[in-house]
């Protein structure tokens, strides 16, 4: 058993016949493009402009500086960096000496760090060099390297201890199909699982989404996500900004307040939010002094978008909305930018590639008819054939054709857009009757008080589990009794067993480390709060 199982001879050599993989690496399309316009801005961090040619000079110094400390071509390199330029410059660097990085994220503390550096065997972690957000990274990887005997190195960013030579034996070590780096999976239990992605299956998925997102050499990105996170990093991201000769701007946090600035000064024309933020900027859009008109595209995803938020985006911020739908592990649909707005906002797009293979499949793996809602699998050019070492997990996530159980229950429309109705673990068993918390979610949203709003299950001694709707409140609104949610729902014409069975009113959600709302944290309060009436 391999650490990484990749695709069977069979399907490698169809995608590259297809022209899907390229024979490219990160490492040589940094060099390519430098050499084609090495005075162009690559990225843009503050007061701080790296041309394409710095960027790359900066990759193969700290290469150098890297091999002169022993990291070799397979070794595992944690990174924990929040959206400063040095990211760029350490992965691309760990890109050039074939080293993984393993992208962790910066909400991360030392439970996370210590098992990704143990599982993965690492032999060094990359921090920041100053606290963010007041925490102290130094402390937690000097606690770190004390427990885990392979780390041999815990470096900040542009560590200057490091050998400054340029020089390098081999810059560009990796073949295309080799693995690239190891991503988190976006699991909800446990730690994350780790997804092995090559240069070649990546790096199409990055010019894929160039071709329908409109990214080419004039395109600006705003990375405001987390900048190690798939979606900001691929869909198209600031990789594919990158591949495509743009500009990548760091944007230090996500709130309109600090990114809405950067779209004026900058002239953003594309970004990327999840759903939760890109509420609070439709919010903050109409009423903002700055200058928003060089936005054309923003991309919402990461969870489910509903409807009656896709609505607002182009009233209220002026551009395209183009839905995405995609998992680290490979898929990624978009909605084309000339579908009819209906499309837009109703559902989540299709995959990129024509080699991008769907089963829609009943719980005992039977393909249900069309338009009729099931389980997604999928395999494709740019979808893993399995986590890294993690076989016993494999069996369970993949079919024994390659397939790969997504987890999430979608339809398919007449077009071939895929509409997700949730996560098979968010639905809610009512006494039997199945509930998708999305469609009663999307209900609640058209509520003129309602800023946002999550249904999670609550255990029930009778009916097994009831609904429960957190709800947030717009600013300025008088915040309505839990009865007038209820009946508002009821008057939408949703089935009586989907009416909310308890209405309770917060000021936010819990939160993942990218911004996503954390549907497990809810559901634990949740638990938390029915446990005395169980007892009782």
């Amino acid at each position: 058993m391999t650490d990484a199982p990749l695709w069977p001879d069979e399907f490698a050599e169809r995608y590259r016949a297809a022209g899907y993989w390229r024979g490219e690496t990160f490492g040589r399309m940094l060099r390519d493009r430098a050499a084609a316009h090495p005075d162009r801005t690559a990225v843009v961090d503050g007061d701080r402009r790296w041309s394409y040619g710095e960027l790359d000079t900066r990759a193969d110094r700290l290469a150098a500086g890297y091999a002169a400390r022993g990291v070799r071509k397979g070794d595992r390199v944690v990174v924990q960096l929040p959206n400063v330029a040095e990211f760029f410059e350490v992965i691309f660097a760990l890109f050039r000496i074939g080293a993984l990085p393993v992208f962790a994220l910066p909400a991360h503390r030392e439970t996370e760090i210590r098992y990704f550096c143990e599982f993965t065997e690492a032999v060094a972690y990359v921090f920041p060099a100053e606290p963010v957000a007041g925490f102290d990274y130094r402390k937690l990887a000097a606690d770190v390297q004390a427990q885990v005997p392979t780390l041999r190195h815990i470096w900040t960013a542009g560590d200057p201890d490091l050998p400054a030579d340029s020089a390098t034996a081999e810059v560009d070590v990796p073949a295309p199909g080799d693995l690239a780096f190891l991503q988190l999976s976006g699991g909800s239990t446990g730690v994350p699982k780790l997804i092995p992605r090559t240069h070649d299956d990546y790096i199409y998925s990055l010019w894929g989404s160039n071709e329908l997102c409109g990214v080419d050499a004039d395109s600006v990105y705003l990375v405001a996500l987390p900048a190690a996170h798939n979606f900001p990093l691929s869909s198209p991201g600031s990789l594919g900004v990158l591949y495509a000769g743009g500009r990548v701007v760091m944007c230090p946090q996500p709130d309109p307040e600090t990114a809405f600035p950067l779209i004026e000064k900058e002239g953003v024309t594309i970004t990327g939010l999840v759903p939760p933020l890109a509420l609070v900027w439709t919010e903050a859009g109409p009423a903002t002094s700055y200058d928003l008109s060089s936005l054309d595209v923003l991309l919402v995803g990461g969870a489910k978008f509903s409807e009656e938020a896709a609505r607002r985006v182009t009233p209220a911020l002026g551009c395209t909305l183009q839905q995405v739908f995609g998992m680290a592990e490979g898929l990624v649909n978009y909605t084309r930018l000339d579908d009819p707005v209906e499309t837009i906002v109703t559902t989540q797009g299709r995959p990129i590639s024509p080699d991008d293979e769907i089963r829609i499949v009943d719980d005992h793996d039977v393909q249900v008819a069309p338009g009729e809602t099931g389980h997604l699998l999928t395999r494709g050019p740019y979808t893993i054939r399995g986590y890294w070492r993690a076989p016993d997990h494999n069996k369970r996530s993949f079919t024994e054709d390659g397939f790969y159980r997504t987890g999430d229950v979608v339809r398919m429309t007449e077009t071939g857009h895929l509409v997700v109705e949730g996560r098979a673990k968010d639905q809610i068993n009512r006494g039997g009757e199945k509930i998708a918390p999305e469609e009663v979610e999307n209900v609640i949203l058209a509520h003129p008080a309602v800023h946002d709003v999550s249904v999670v299950a609550i255990p029930d001694e009778y009916l097994g589990e009831r609904t429960l709707a957190y709800v947030i409140v717009r600013d300025g609104a008088e915040q309505p009794k839990p009865v007038a949610i209820k009946k508002h729902v009821r008057e939408r014409g949703l089935a009586a067993y989907k009416v909310p069975d308890k209405v309770e009113f917060v000021t936010a959600f819990p939160q993942t480390g990218v911004g996503k709302v954390s549907k497990k944290d809810l559901r634990a309060a949740s638990e938390a709060a029915a446990e005395p009436h169980r007892k009782a």
